[in-house]
């Protein structure tokens, strides 16, 4: 059984060893470091960025619209049979190859600022989504620092846990000194086997705490699991950080009210929504647009007629009045060849410059639809901007009144301890003396240890407590 027992000793202080022994620098991470990094590869950070690049897109060719359009077309083929020859227009019966190009150039002239109104709505739209990104990115850091405070916390229980420990064998060795001589029973030592048996447990536990808050921090930061991790103890003083108490709520509110991604954004969407009204209601009116035509054709059996002064001939051309002598003209040689395939486009070339005035009828109630769904959407994003207040004040207020309270603790727990500590040394005395028992002793043991335990709790919840007001703040997350 004691052979057990030392190797369940051996195993806690190899453990505890693990968790406390110094790691190589590049291995020690600081609350900044971490921050930073979840800011660099947190896959939420990078989905949001994708959705900005894809608002800034949206808002570059909403400006790029006010452009004009410009489009090219062509067309080749073959014909059979009789048809219109296109360069001649008249009716031919053989095949032949075709081609004709055309472009079209247009612009809005005038169109009741939808376009000016678009650009607006999606830049007021790429702000938000901005904002959005930096409320996220404000998001992990504080996601971020509670993890890290987490861990730092376990760390502490495990430092504590240890300490209880080698106080319970201290004492353990000089009550086997005690029985051995005479002075104490052996129920005595068995007593204090006990809760040195409790105190490794707690320390177990409080090693297994540890090692899973690393674990969850390392998932905050996208961390690879097998990366050598340690965390960085900051060397606080906890006076200094007491600052908050002099804060009043107003003041933290409105401070939050001027920087807060999630308030920024609602306003901004407020605005685009105001935007996406005048749009819709751009589609009541007339646009008027200016355009541009120009085209040409070929066709392979387009010929040219070019006469010569070589005589071929004579062909009749009618009858003399009173002799009835035929009457013959000359016919000369003319040669017929194809028109260049550049000729033919240069020679048929036109263009049309032209003006259309589009005026709305009738359709299907579609335009006056579109500007009751953007008034909805409007009244919409009030609410949206209304809601992110009161919440952003409500949970201004709470978190004041929780750093408030955890002032409170933490002066009550450091006092607790205080007491404690200094009931454990007045017992350690009597008992060594053979004024007290054991059970009186480990009583007054655990009343420490428990003390203790609390202090630290309540001295990292009040460091998160107050690490929420400088996220409210906006100050950077730091120990």
């Amino acid at each position: 059984m004691r052979s057990f027992f030392a190797i369940f000793l051996a195993f806690c202080f190899v453990n505890a060893a693990a968790v406390a022994q110094p790691a190589n620098a590049d291995n020690v991470w600081s609350l900044q470091r971490c921050v930073q990094y979840a800011l660099d590869h947190n896959i939420s950070i990078k989905q949001d960025s994708l959705t900005a690049r894809l608002a800034r897109y949206t808002l570059l060719q909403s400006r790029l619209s006010q452009l004009p359009s410009v489009s090219a077309n062509g067309s080749y083929g073959k014909s059979y049979g009789r048809s219109i020859n296109p360069t001649t227009n008249q009716f031919v019966d053989a095949g032949y190859d075709f081609l004709s190009a055309s472009g079209n150039a247009n612009v809005v002239l005038f169109g009741w600022m939808q376009v000016r109104n678009s650009i607006e709505r999606n830049r007021y739209l790429l702000d938000a989504s901005l904002a959005d990104l930096d409320q996220l990115k404000d998001d992990v850091s504080i996601n971020v620092a509670t993890g890290f405070l987490t861990a730092l916390l376990a760390k502490e229980q495990v430092n504590v846990s240890g300490n209880q420990v080698e106080l319970s064998k201290a004492q353990l060795a000089q009550t086997k000194a005690f029985a051995d001589a005479g002075r104490l029973p052996e129920l005595n030592v068995a007593q204090l086997e006990s809760q040195l048996a409790t105190d490794s447990s707690n320390l177990i536990n409080a090693i297994a705490n540890y090692n899973s808050s690393i674990l969850d921090l390392k998932t905050l930061l996208n961390l690879n699991f097998n990366e050598p991790f340690s965390i960085q103890a900051p060397n606080l003083e906890m006076a200094d950080q007491l600052g908050v108490s002099v804060l009043q709520p107003a003041e933290i509110f409105e401070k939050a009210h001027q920087h807060f991604g999630s308030i920024k954004g609602s306003k901004l969407r407020v605005k685009a929504a105001e935007k996406a009204v005048s749009v819709a209601r751009g589609g009541l009116y007339p646009q008027l647009s200016l355009g541009y035509q120009i085209g040409t054709n070929y066709a392979s059996n387009y010929l040219s007629y070019q006469p010569t002064n070589e005589l071929v001939g004579f062909s009749p051309i009618g009858i003399a009045g009173r002799s009835g002598d035929t009457v013959y003209q000359p016919v000369f040689k003319t040669l017929t060849p194809k028109v260049p395939f550049g000729t033919q486009l240069d020679n048929n070339i036109r263009h049309s410059v032209f003006m259309s005035l589009n005026v709305p009828v009738f359709n299907g109630w579609q335009s006056q639809y579109a500007i009751r769904q953007s008034k909805i959407n409007l009244a919409q994003q009030k609410l949206v901007e209304d809601n992110a207040e009161l919440t952003l004040k409500q949970n201004v207020y709470k978190a004041h009144n929780n750093a408030l309270n955890s002032i409170q603790k933490y002066n009550a727990a450091k006092r607790a301890q205080e007491a404690a500590k200094r009931a454990l040394d007045f017992a350690k005395k009597r008992y060594d003396l053979g004024l007290s028992s054991t059970i009186d002793l480990l009583v007054t043991q655990n009343s420490e240890f428990g003390a203790a335990a609390n202090l630290v709790s309540a001295k990292y919840d009040l460091i998160f407590k107050l690490k929420v007001i400088d996220y409210y703040l906006g100050k950077e997350l730091k120990l």
